[in-house]
């Protein structure tokens, strides 16, 4: 459990966690933006974990910011991992938040004031989002809240799009999970659920947490009024597809009532033959079927099987409860999937639509 937070003024204490790899020339803008505009209303810290980095990252921080808690590793340990080493620092030290950012981030004036602020309103919101747009086309949406799709893909809403074209309004509303790459979790909710699976490394790690998190009855929120620029690049990376695949068919496994899975199993494989003839065009088989000899290896069931009891034991909302906003279409997919067509969508969407009727459990 998260020791006691808060402070003597009763603020709110928010730890910015920041994972850092070989990411030196994001620090500058980051940083700067966040001591340039530090909240009214809440206090915080900033704490930076380097998953052993090899540019001059430390030297750097060392030198220009020495008030940042730097939490150095002898090795990568991905975005999962990464962040738990933060959010356990956090839990250490009397924080009552963690406020996730990826290095290539910048946070405008008052975020974190604004965050804290929607987050308290409801006991049951565990994790809320600003909004992300694009940096420097900052008239272009990064992520309004991501989507679930029900074969396990994730993207985020919006991606791209003007802003003029989405009527936020000054309500938070509710989403299936909120990026990584920004958001505000609370730790006492973090302490019942758990934190990021460290068995993902990268990608799909928000995804779980988010479906975890309504799994176990909480929201996943977007306030649309506390703004985060994000220098976002799609990775080329071919060794991606290995976790994005890996990690799609582990958040499945873990999360689904064995029945759901049964339901979806169809589309799954149709899914799967698809994305092996996409894989072989693109030139990433050999990730694909890498993905296969992890789940040949006993030592990969056993992990599975102790997490999907763990989390199957402390579930308290049904399955028909928490897929009742999933996607049955993929409109923005920087993945595998991303070639699937609109013929595509529209069949798995219309067997989406059937089969969650039948969802009853």
């Amino acid at each position: 459990m998260p020791a006691k937070g808060g402070s003597a003024s009763g603020r709110k204490k928010v730890c910015i966690i920041i994972v850092n790899y070989n990411g030196q020339k994001y620090l500058p803008d980051l940083l700067g933006s966040i001591f340039s505009n530090q909240p009214n209303s809440v206090l915080q810290e900033v704490v930076l974990v380097d998953n052993a980095s090899v540019d001059n990252s430390l030297n750097w921080l060392k030198q220009n910011y020495p008030q940042v808690t730097v939490l150095a590793q002898t090795e990568n340990y991905g975005f999962a991992k990464g962040n738990n080493i933060g959010i356990n620092w956090a839990m250490a030290n009397g924080c009552d938040y963690v406020f996730l950012l990826n290095s290539d981030t910048l946070m405008e004036a008052g975020c974190l004031d604004k965050l804290v602020s929607a987050i308290e309103q409801d006991d049951k919101i565990a994790v809320i989002q600003p909004k992300i747009l694009l940096w420097p086309l900052t008239d272009l949406i990064n992520s309004l809240g991501n989507v679930i799709h029900y074969l396990g893909f994730g993207y985020t809403y919006g991606h791209k799009t003007p802003t003029m074209n989405h009527q936020l309004g000054r309500s938070i509303y509710q989403v299936n999970y909120c990026s990584g790459a920004a958001c505000l979790i609370k730790l006492e909710a973090l302490a019942r659920t758990g934190l990021f699976n460290e068995e993902f490394f990268m990608y799909h790690e928000d995804l779980d947490l988010g479906w975890r998190f309504s799994l176990m009855g909480y929201k996943n929120m977007i306030e649309p009024r506390a703004v985060v620029y994000h220098k976002y690049e799609f990775s080329r990376s071919i060794q991606k597809y290995y976790y994005m695949e890996r990690n799609r068919w582990l958040v499945m496994l873990q999360n689904y009532k064995l029945l759901t899975l049964l339901l979806i199993l169809p589309a799954l494989l149709m899914m799967e033959a698809g994305l092996v003839l996409l894989s072989i065009l693109g030139g990433w088989h050999q990730e694909k079927f890498r993905v296969y000899l992890y789940f040949l290896r006993v030592s990969s069931w056993k992990k599975l099987w102790l997490t999907r009891r763990q989390i199957q034991k402390q579930r308290v909302v049904s399955d028909r409860a928490a897929v009742k906003k999933f996607s049955g279409v993929i409109e923005h997919q920087d993945s595998p999937a991303r070639g699937v067509d609109k013929i595509a969508n529209i069949f798995f969407n219309a067997y989406w639509q059937i089969i969650r009727l039948l969802i009853i459990w």
